[in-house]
């Protein structure tokens, strides 16, 4: 018999690997024991009830309660027909490269984003429920169909993308673990064949924020979430758009997705450009590309399993996705629906639509126009590499002119007000939106930039500029806290602003920086005590966030109640939600819809709608 050379052996040693692949556990027939790792993860879950912050929550205790209960039938189900069948599980550990470098562009977002926002850091615990359901839910679904269980990070990269997008509010946060189980079944379930080989069709957490939003936007339920919010607080940190640029360049070269992401910015970017040569104003209001837009381009759709196989498919896969965004920011703010959804649609119709587009860029009459066909001598790093290198040289002449960046002219309240003089498109409708809704909403920028064109009218009363900054403190917008320190620290009340305002000229407007050396628990103390009801808000929002101060529900709801009887609106509407919906306070939802209804008197809008949604 002829000798196996070395080449030979080596050989079907790689097929005896792929046969049988290591870190398979395997178990006699009928054996229930694998099933041990999800009913771990399933008491990992429960055990989230008793963390002081969730226990204390009705809405947040039963969500993780009712999670883990579906979770343990689900064990026993599946125990029944591993026994009854014969069965034999099996788990096979595979950390693929895709998934945890994943991990850790997105771990080190959100990390610096809760730094400028805190609600994320107080969001960790249920982030971690999440993963922790994730796993015990998906090892269920995949050995309900198959024997063997691929254990990695498949769940980080799905789960930590959610929550740069859409998160429920307590009373509905069941809700949060029902969008996983749908994105982790549309993964497993909703397949078709591609390149010879079953895949899914859809990105799994694009797919399932698609389908909430389409059901968020049906019954008018935006208000159950904090979409939003995070969308707006995306600009807090400083220097964000490069930030997301840096932090998507490691993706970029390993994988080759720089084509869409490039192709997506470039094309919304000559779109506003358009646009502002046409009407003179800006399509996004406050920039080219919204920083949550720019997150999407770089983390939501740029997927390689759900992308074109083709180069030129990849451009044309970020061209839609650009055009998409554009499209539907403008119908959803026609019908009065909030924008934020924008990123979120586009997706699941484009992954469906792969295989036609990688048809059409083949086809004769554009095959000629594929990029690849220039760089077939070089090895694909090298090409991803090329790639790479206009991607940065166009988000370096994109920064110079300010079309990304923590810069932009769309964020003036004066350039809208010189719109609105001159009769430009919407100039007097952005006005309005960002004097009265951005600000009285919650945006932070906004409520400063008011108080910066405040402060330059000398004609007006400093107290309001005054009032604007704390707001803008108040929702977390760092120069807010910097120009309130400036007239309130230097001057101790907000009466002797005027002199104040003469010694500092200049009024910061963007710059994004350290806390002033008081904090603003400090100054909103102080305030209040001096009976300035912003002051009584700030502080009482300050100490239901637990920011600069242990959190203490019961002293924000003196404070609330103190700056709501002195007639600030928005504190009335958050004692309202605070005792509707039992946050840190007994509930009493008679009490909770009177408060909401004196905000909605004082003419807070937000109010008036929540108070219309409980009657529904």
């Amino acid at each position: 018999m002829a000798s196996v050379t070395t080449t030979q052996r080596r050989s079907r040693g790689v097929e005896r690997r792929k046969a049988e692949p290591r870190g398979i556990e395997r178990r006699p027939p009928g054996s229930t024991r694998p099933l041990a790792l999800p009913l771990g993860f399933t008491l990992s879950l429960a055990a989230f009830a008793g963390l002081p912050a969730i226990r204390s929550n009705p809405g947040l205790f039963w969500s993780i309660l009712g999670a883990a209960a579906v979770l343990v039938v689900g064990v026993g189900v599946l125990a029944a027909s591993v026994m009854q069948r014969r069965r034999t599980l099996g788990v096979e550990v595979l950390l693929r490269r895709p998934h945890y470098l994943q991990a850790c562009i997105q771990t080190s977002l959100l990390l610096y984003w809760g730094w400028y926002w805190s609600p994320v850091y107080e969001a960790a615990p249920l982030i971690v429920a999440q993963l922790v359901f994730a796993y015990a839910f998906d090892m269920l679904l995949v050995w309900s169909r198959r024997d063997t269980y691929t254990l990695g990070f498949g769940p980080f990269p799905i789960i930590l993308s959610i929550q740069f997008f859409l998160w429920f509010k307590p009373e509905w946060y069941y809700l949060q673990f029902l969008m996983i189980a749908v994105g982790f079944a549309a993964k497993e379930l909703i397949r078709w064949n591609k390149d010879g080989k079953s895949a899914h069709i859809f990105n799994p957490s694009s797919f399932t924020l698609a389908v909430f939003s389409v059901g968020l936007i049906l019954t008018g339920n935006t208000s159950m979430t904090n979409g939003v919010d995070i969308a707006r607080t995306q600009f807090n940190p400083p220097n964000i758009y490069l930030i997301l640029f840096l932090v998507g360049l490691p993706g970029q070269f390993l994988f080759g997705v720089t084509s869409m992401t490039m192709s997506a910015v470039v094309t919304t970017y000559l779109f506003g450009l358009a646009y502002f040569a046409a009407t003179g104003t800006y399509f996004f209001v406050d920039s080219f590309i919204p920083v949550s837009v720019f997150l999407g381009m770089h983390l939501l759709f740029t997927d390689p399993a759900t992308a074109p196989r083709t180069e030129l498919g990849r451009i044309i896969f970020g061209v839609l996705y650009g055009l998409g965004n554009v499209v539907l920011y403008q119908v959803l703010g026609q019908a009065g629906i909030p924008t934020f959804y924008d990123k979120l649609l586009p997706v699941p119709l484009m992954n469906l639509s792969i295989k036609l587009i990688d048809r059409i860029a083949k086809s004769s009459m554009l095959e000629k126009l594929d990029p690849a066909r220039l760089g077939r001598s070089l090895a694909p790093r090298q090409r991803n590499l090329a790639y790479m290198a206009v991607w940065g040289t166009i988000f370096i002449v994109m920064s110079s002119v300010n079309a990304v960046g923590d810069s932009h002219p769309g964020h003036r309240v004066t350039f809208w007000q010189g719109a609105c003089e001159a009769n430009l498109a919407h100039g007097c409708e952005n006005l309005a939106m960002i004097t009265d809704t951005y600000c009285a909403d919650g945006s932070g920028w906004a409520c400063n930039e008011v108080g910066v064109l405040r402060s330059e009218r000398r004609a007006e009363h400093p107290e309001l500029a005054a009032t604007n900054f704390a707001n803008a403190c108040a929702f977390g917008f760092t120069v807010g806290c910097q120009n309130a320190s400036i007239l309130q620290t230097a001057a101790g009340s907000p009466r002797r602003a005027e002199p104040l305002l003469r010694d500092y000229p200049v009024i910061l407007r963007t710059g994004k920086g350290p806390l002033p050396d008081k904090t603003p628990f400090e100054l909103y103390t102080r305030a209040c005590d001096q009976d300035w009801m912003v002051g009584c808000e700030g502080l009482g929002v300050a100490l239901l966030r637990g920011e600069a101060t242990p959190r203490n529900p019961v002293l924000a709801a003196a404070a609330l109640e103190k700056a709501c009887t002195g007639g600030v609106a928005t504190s009335c509407s958050n004692l309202g939600l605070m005792y509707y919906s039992a946050d840190g306070v007994p509930r009493d939802q008679g009490r909770g819809l009177a408060y909401l209804k004196k905000a909605c008197d004082l003419g807070f809008a937000n109010a008036c709608r929540w108070l219309e949604e409980t009657k529904s």
